[in-house]
């Protein structure tokens, strides 16, 4: 079973820049896609309200992302870790939230075909 630990949230004033983290553990033998999703304040109990930011399929391919972000978010990787890391710069208010970092067999923007979650981390943007 594949276990997800994100770091690197923080306190930043808008047009700031913070930098994620993700590292999968556990049984990693085959590849599978990896994606940021990201819920704002007040909705952290529905599910339905996580907004995905960004996806990439580990080894291979092009990192998507949300077009909100596009422009401003990084995703990257590290095979050997197998981590993924989203660099966020131009950050905004309404980039706050809790951003999850979740697995899935595929690259996909639906949280529902992610079936593993990391806890989270907070990230809150201040005008």
């Amino acid at each position: 079973q594949v276990e997800l630990v994100e770091s690197g949230g923080g306190s930043v004033q808008a047009g700031g820049s913070l930098r994620l983290s993700c590292e999968a553990s556990g049984h990693t033998a085959t590849s599978f896609a990896m994606g940021w999703f990201r819920q704002a304040p007040g909705k952290e109990r529905e599910w339905k309200e996580r907004q995905w930011v960004a996806a990439v399929y580990l080894g291979g391919g092009s990192p998507y992302y949300a077009d909100s972000v596009k422009g401003r978010f990084t995703l990257s990787q590290d095979m050997a870790k197998n981590a993924v890391y989203l660099q966020m710069n131009s950050l905004k208010v309404e980039d706050t939230g809790m951003y999850y970092c979740a697995a899935a067999p595929f690259v996909s923007n639906d949280y529902k075909e992610y079936n593993t979650w990391g806890q989270g981390t907070q990230v809150t943007v201040s005008s």
